[in-house]
């Protein structure tokens, strides 16, 4: 067993040896197991971030690393030069899963998205009429799509984009939540060159919002008038975190396409995919895109073995239990200092009052205690364990954020 001097050397090696683009909780892990993380001094944890829901799952799932493993002594990259036996039956599972015709394979989140925006002005220009590079595509405010240098082009986030620019043109920002400001302005015109609307149906890094029930319906409806594209990011909302499959189904409208990562491989793998009817997706022919590592066997056999842990476990009506359950909890406990408690699912955002102090003091009780969370934007907690916990291991971690928030 390693003791707190040995955490202490390893966090100084991080700090000297690693771009410090980062500001993690200090606490060294080195193990996990279903809801539960381990730290090198052998003290247990509840995660409750769960690696921005991509360990729906739970941690070390023994069905995905037993895929893994047996893949492992396999095959594990082909590229897309050749072709491999995990390949198709991953595509046709996730494709009935998800209702879309097509997946196309990546990796990380941000690929999806940047395969997605790719999609869009192609589907445009070649499918609705938009004149060559003049294709917008409209975003929201306090969105947060990945990090590559296009997306954080589009972002609000001061330090997500500051010091990245010049950034690519194209994208409009609206306010998020507020349909009457898109409206107006496809009214005016806009949406004749618009060939997308992409949208987080939850918004995540930006403290778990969930926009007004009327907000989505009214999106698709807009895009339907105007010939365009409505595109969901889900790679966090997405298989099952929000207590669906896609956040944006609890709103009752279907998506022409959606981007998903993260849970896809269960936390094991990088794997990410971009889902769409046969009408966008074909805009996509040999050499218009790609990725070496994209659909390779080991992802493949990760991703597949998530989707069936997802199902045949039954997270999906998990997360939307015992999120009920937690917000119910959450809210009945009057908590002074606490602003607003939102969320959907297993997804919760505690924004505190600006008075509390921020939410990083909180999160460094929180793991005092036993129960690791995260803060996003200063002053909100985020609560978002694997959807493995149980109910017992969920009021258990509720108590403990009732009584520091109380104390």
């Amino acid at each position: 067993m390693r003791t707190e001097a040995d955490t202490q050397s390893l966090i100084e090696l991080e700090q000297q040896y690693s771009a410090h683009n980062y500001h993690p909780l200090d606490v060294v892990l080195t193990r996990g197991e279903g809801p539960y993380v381990y730290d090198v001094e052998g003290n247990r944890y509840l995660d409750c971030l769960a690696a921005y829901s991509a360990v729906n799952q739970g941690h070390c799932h023994p069905r995905i690393v037993a895929a893994v493993q047996e893949q492992l002594g396999r095959l594990t990259l082909t590229s897309r030069a050749f072709r491999n036996d995990r390949f198709g039956p991953l595509c046709q599972k996730l494709t009935k899963l998800c209702g879309y015709d097509k997946a196309l394979l990546m990796n990380s989140g941000a690929e999806a998205v940047e395969t997605a925006i790719k999609a869009a002005r192609k589907w445009g220009y070649e499918c609705n009429g938009i004149a060559d590079d003049e294709a917008r595509i409209a975003v929201f405010d306090a969105n947060f799509h990945g990090r590559t240098s296009t997306i954080v082009g589009f972002s609000t986030d001061a330090s997500s984009r500051g010091g990245f620019g010049p950034f690519a043109p194209g994208f409009d920002v609206y306010p998020y939540g507020q349909l009457d400001a898109i409206r107006a302005e496809f009214e005016r015109g806009v949406g004749a060159t618009t060939c997308a609307v992409l949208v987080e149906p939850i918004q995540g890094e930006a403290g778990v919002i969930v926009p007004p029930e009327e907000f989505l319906p009214g999106l698709r409806a807009l895009c339907d008038k105007h010939r365009v594209l409505l595109i969901c990011d889900e790679i966090q909302s997405g298989l099952g975190r929000s207590g669906a499959l896609f956040a944006h189904t609890l709103a009752g409208i279907r998506a022409d396409a959606v981007t998903i990562g993260k849970a896809l491989s269960g936390g094991v793998y990088p794997v990410s995919a971009f889902l769409a009817d046969d009408a966008v997706m074909n805009v996509f022919t040999p050499g218009t895109h790609g990725s070496t590592y994209g659909g390779n066997p080991l992802a493949c056999a990760a991703a597949e073995a998530a989707l069936d842990v997802l199902i045949d476990e039954d997270l999906i009506a998990r997360s939307r239990d015992l999120g009920s359950r937690a917000l119910t909890k959450l809210r009945n406990a009057s908590l002074t200092g606490v602003r607003e408690i939102r969320g959907a699912g297993l997804w919760i955002g505690i924004e505190l009052e600006p008075s509390a102090g921020g939410a990083r003091r909180y999160c460094e009780d929180l793991r005092a205690r036993g129960i690791l969370c995260k803060e996003t934007h200063e002053h909100t907690i985020r609560i978002a364990p694997p959807l493995v916990i149980s109910a017992e291991e969920l009021d258990e971690a509720l108590a403990t954020v009732i009584d520091v928030l109380s104390a």
